[in-house]
C-alpha cells in the first residue's frame, strides 16, 4: 500500500494518506480504459443531426419532363438525390449514440485511470480547503503551494462549495464532484487532487487536524 504526504492548502504537511492498492495500485487495463472512455464520448453525443430523405423534400409531385423525345435523361422527381435540391440518400438521422458499459468494466477502468496517475505520481491529496470567502486569486495561490501544475482535475465533496465557487474560474481546473469521478476526467489531467474526505478508500495517518 503507497502513501502520499498530505498537504494543506497552504503547501505544508498535514500527515499522511494511504493510498489503497485495490483503488491506486493495480496494473492499468489499457483495452478497458479505451472501451469505457469511448462510451463515455459517445454518450456525450446529442445526435439529433437529420437530413431530408427525397420523401420529406418539399414539392417533386410533378415529372418534370416527359419520358420520350426530349434528348435529356428520365427523370420522375425534382427531389432525386441527384438533383440539385433534392433529398439525401443513406443521410444521417436522430440516433442514439450511447453503449452500454458493464459497471464492473467501467469500475475497473476507473481504477486504472487512477493507478496510472498514482505510479507516476501526479495524486495530491489536501486535507481540507479552508476559503474564507469564494476568491479565486487564493485558488490559483493554493495550487502553487501543494505544487498541482498542467491540467488539474479537482475532486471536491458536499462541503466545499466556497473551494468550487474559487477554483471554477480556473481554465486548467476541471471541478468535479467525488460522485461524478470518472475514468475520461482522469485521464484528461495531469494531476489529480483529492481531499481527505474526497480520497477513495483512503485511511489518514498522523494528521495534525
Amino acid at each position: 500500500m503507497a502513501s502520499v504526504t498530505m498537504k494543506s492548502q497552504s503547501g505544508s504537511d498535514a500527515g499522511t494518506a494511504e493510498l489503497v492498492d485495490e483503488v491506486f495500485g493495480i496494473e492499468p487495463n489499457i483495452p478497458v480504459m479505451h472501451q469505457v472512455v469511448t462510451a463515455q464520448l459517445a454518450a456525450k453525443r446529442s445526435g439529433t443531426h437529420s437530413t431530408k430523405t427525397r420523401r420529406e423534400v418539399r414539392g417533386g409531385g410533378a415529372k418534370p419532363w416527359r419520358q420520350k423525345g426530349t434528348g435529356r435523361a428520365r427523370a420522375g422527381s425534382s427531389n432525386s438525390p441527384i438533383w440539385r435540391g433534392g433529398g439525401i440518400a443513406h443521410g444521417p438521422k436522430p440516433r442514439d449514440y450511447s453503449q452500454k458499459t458493464p459497471k464492473k468494466m467501467v469500475k475497473l477502468a476507473l481504477r486504472s485511470a487512477l493507478s496510472d496517475r498514482a505510479s507516476d505520481g501526479n495524486v495530491i491529496v489536501v486535507d481540507t480547503w479552508s476559503f474564507d470567502a469564494p476568491k479565486t486569486k487564493d485558488a490559483v495561490a493554493a495550487l502553487s503551494a501543494i505544487g498541482a501544475e498542467g491540467k488539474v482535475l479537482l475532486v471536491l465533496g458536499d462541503t466545499d462549495e466556497t473551494a468550487y465557487r474559487s477554483f471554477r474560474n480556473l481554465t486548467n481546473v476541471h471541478c468535479l464532484h467525488v460522485g461524478e469521478l470518472n475514468t475520461y476526467d482522469v485521464l484528461d489531467s495531469d494531476v489529480v487532487v483529492f481531499t481527505e474526505a474526497t480520497l477513495p478508500g483512503a485511511t489518514p495517518e498522523g494528521s495534525d487536524s
